[in-house]
């Protein structure tokens, strides 16, 4: 699947969305009902300073003294007391209220980043399963952009933003209260605005949606171009692509402007529109409460307190239609996600697959063909059978199919017709973990891990003793450079083994697959990239590699080519010369003779 050609279009099944999110929120759940609980007065306080206002304005403002009954008895409040109590009252209660917004704030953090993280590990559980042909299809931003980006805004804004849709509902809810009990013709009139202000936020789903998606795939774009940036940072400065890569860059940040802007351009209305609603809903409120005042059905201290808490709605009334729109987004993210979520890997274990227990007999390749693309054959038909014990040699055309031949033994691919087996078990019907624990490999350009060189040998076999470390280092040919090393196997080598050379990272691969004690060993043209010294120490380790195991050749080296029990030649994707050297030598105008006059024999020369 191509992850830039995402529509999110589940973003508006919230119950399906919320549905999917829900087991990661359930572990959480009390904590975010305490939070839910807490949002409550805090929104529910903004009330106050309202109310106040009418006892203020009708009692303090106007000197007179509150007289009310209680169980019977009649009892009176002096306005002077009222004017001491109402501004200790305001800030007691802001008090309260800031204290319940800090633990709501942690409250909500805590949660969010927690279901966060559980997210972002799903997904990477997911994403380290999936196929090469995953890879293939999708560039390192948009994984990174999707995977990570995505999981982060998905789940970490659901849970703040529905504690914002309740501090802010709850916050209009007593605000509508105290216009309630102000008045309720007047709360009829900022009811009905408080509705009609909500119209705009319902119009824009589709909107950000797509906003959303766009900027989706220019993000990953960018984040493309600075990973390229920096693995490819020798390139680029060889052949002074500095300009080239700010111009590529300039333009998707232009073009994710262009996005935002575009979306800003018909989105930016709702605010003002909100203030024309608001200022239309307060100019009717304004008329119809004179009137209602000089008639004698409203009293001053009610008006006041009826027009600060339609003033103070706006703000809750603003807040959560701010907070729908960014939920809506969130929703686009979590839609975006659970696509992820529902991606599993072609190469997939059969109901009955076995296990593999070593090789015992050899490996047969049954008029194999594999398309990477529909109706454009890599290889056609390749027919060959290799003995247990026997080194087989790779050579041919570049593009011909060779890497992909032992791509397919691997399992890395399926084949598209035919069919590869191992002791005549067809590869389809092993378990491809086990499968693959029984190959070793070691490339031309070998990815080494972040970490210490210990960590690296180790991938190989994590249950290695030290015994057998210390066998692979000797057989690797490592000893001397490690002693070099201030802290030999513990020695951190950075990011892709930047800090070590070409030979001493082969070398590191070699022990690698060393450790893991294979039956199966495949090398992937592992000798090429080096210089003559790199590669006498590299083919002295290879030679301990390959003792007594059934190894696959890919080479342009001739030593290494002479020294394999046949040579297999493949070109444009087909099995076209197969035997030894001598024997591939003494066919008149065959491919491998021509190669070898071509390409090996300067090596020869050379040697």
């Amino acid at each position: 699947m191509k992850l830039s050609k995402t529509t999110a279009q589940n973003s508006f099944e919230y119950r399906w969305l919320l549905s999917r999110i829900f087991p990661y929120i359930k572990p959480y759940m009390a904590r975010i009902i305490i939070g839910f609980l807490i949002a409550v007065p805090v929104g529910m306080l903004d009330g106050v300073v309202a109310l106040s206002l009418k006892p203020y304005m009708d009692y303090v403002i106007g000197q007179k003294d509150l007289v009310f009954a209680l169980f019977g008895r009649d009892f009176s409040i002096t306005w002077q007391t009222i004017a001491f109590a109402i501004p200790f009252g305001v800030v007691a209660f802001a008090t309260i209220q800031g204290v319940l917004r800090y633990l709501n704030s942690y409250i909500s953090k805590w949660v969010s980043q927690k279901i966060t993280n559980c997210v972002k590990i799903d997904l990477f559980k997911r994403l380290v399963y999936m196929d090469a042909s995953f890879f293939d299809e999708n560039r390192s931003g948009i994984i990174l952009s999707r995977y990570s980006s995505d999981a982060k805004t998905a789940s970490d804004g659901i849970v703040d933003r529905c504690e914002g849709i309740i501090v802010s509902g709850f916050g209009a809810l007593s605000l509508i209260a105290v216009m309630l009990y102000s008045s309720w013709k007047l709360a009829a009139v900022g009811v009905f605005v408080l509705c009609v202000a909500f119209i705009p936020v319902h119009l824009m789903r589709k909107r950000i949606r797509n906003a959303s998606n766009k900027n989706m795939k220019i993000g990953s774009s960018i984040n493309t171009n600075f990973n390229e940036t920096y693995h490819g940072n020798r390139v680029m400065r060889a052949y002074r692509l500095q300009e080239h890569r700010v111009s590529r860059l300039s333009a998707k940040i232009k073009e994710s402007f262009d996005v935002d802007m575009s979306l800003t351009k018909r989105s930016g209305w709702m605010s003002p529109l909100m203030y024309l609603i608001a200022s239309i809903g307060i100019a009717i409120v304004l008329s119809y409460g004179t009137q209602l005042i000089t008639s004698g059905q409203m009293t001053a201290g009610s008006f006041a307190s009826f027009v600060t808490s339609l003033l103070l709605l706006y703000k809750p009334v603003k807040t959560l239609g701010n907070t729908m729109t960014g939920l809506q987004g969130t929703f686009v993210a979590m839609g975006r996600v659970f696509e992820l979520f529902d991606l599993y890997p072609e190469i997939q274990d059969g109901e009955n697959a076995i296990a593999m227990k070593g090789l015992s007999s050899g490996i047969e390749f049954k008029d194999v063909s594999f398309e990477y693309v529909a109706e454009r054959p890599v290889l056609k038909n390749i027919n060959l059978k290799i003995r247990k014990g026997e080194t087989l040699a790779i050579v041919g055309n570049s593009g011909g199919g060779k890497s992909t031949l032992i791509s397919l033994l691997s399992r890395f691919y399926d084949v598209t017709s035919g069919a590869i087996t191992i002791d005549g078990v067809d590869l389809r019907d092993l378990i491809t973990d086990s499968l693959r624990k029984n190959i070793a490999l070691v490339f031309q350009d070998n990815f080494l891990f972040s970490g210490t060189i210990r960590e690296n040998i180790l991938m190989g076999n994590y249950d290695a003793s030290e015994n057998e470390l210390e066998r692979a280092v000797k057989s690797a040919h490592l000893e001397e450079m490690l002693a070099e090393l201030p802290d030999g196997l513990d020695t951190l080598i950075g990011e892709r083994g930047t800090t070590l050379s070409g030979g001493q990272r082969q070398r590191v691969a070699i022990a690698r697959a060393m450790i893991a004690s294979a039956p199966i060993i495949i090398l992937d043209e592992a000798t090429s990239a080096l210089d003559n010294k790199s590669e006498a120490i590299v083919q002295k380790a290879l030679d301990n590699l390959m003792q007594d195991k059934t190894v696959f050749v890919i080479a342009h080296r001739l030593s290494t080519i002479k020294n394999a029990d046949r040579i297999a030649v493949i070109n444009e994707g087909e099995l076209t010369e197969l035997g030894t050297h001598s024997e591939l030598m003494d066919i008149k105008d065959g491919k491998y003779r021509h190669l070898y006059k071509m390409q090996f024999k300067t090596q020869e020369e050379a040697l």
